[in-house]
């Protein structure tokens, strides 16, 4: 659930591009409720984290397993999710089913710690294939099992 070359219009568009990965993957049910909650948690507080991430996140009764979309921007193309140093060029969609409240807790921390490394981040940007950027994700959260 990767997108390379990531072009969107604005945080809402780059969220729904990962929720409709996740939604082919059978991660989601409704495309179009999810991406309600998704934005209306944007709305709350922006989802922007300092080093040009953007980690837009829902729990939710549409989704069936704790998934994570990843969008790499296209070269010179960004995406402001409001965080205080600029726009995000990696976007991480977590989707966690409603009931997984420490899941979904956990999963934002543990992804975060990693986040704040900037070689992490480098890694994720300089990848430029999705097996990789998978790879990189899924190996952060190794300690973390359901």
């Amino acid at each position: 659930m990767v997108i390379l070359d990531m072009e969107a219009v604005d945080r809402y568009d780059a969220a729904a591009q990962l929720a409709q990965r996740m939604y082919r993957q059978g991660r989601i049910r409704d495309v179009d409720a999810f991406l309600e909650q998704v934005n209306a948690r944007e709305h709350q507080m922006a989802t922007g984290l300092p080093g040009g991430i953007g980690v837009p996140h829902a729990r939710s009764q549409y989704v069936t397993e704790t998934s994570i979309g990843v969008g790499i921007t296209r070269y010179g193309h960004s995406i402001d999710f409001g965080a205080s140093d600029g726009p995000a060029t990696v976007i991480l969609l977590i989707a966690t089913p409603a009931g997984a409240f420490s899941e979904h807790l956990e999963v934002l921390a543990t992804l975060a710690r990693s986040l704040f490394r900037p070689a992490f981040r480098d890694s994720l940007r300089r990848a430029g294939d999705a097996e990789v950027i998978a790879e990189l994700i899924n190996s952060s959260l190794v300690f973390f099992e359901h």
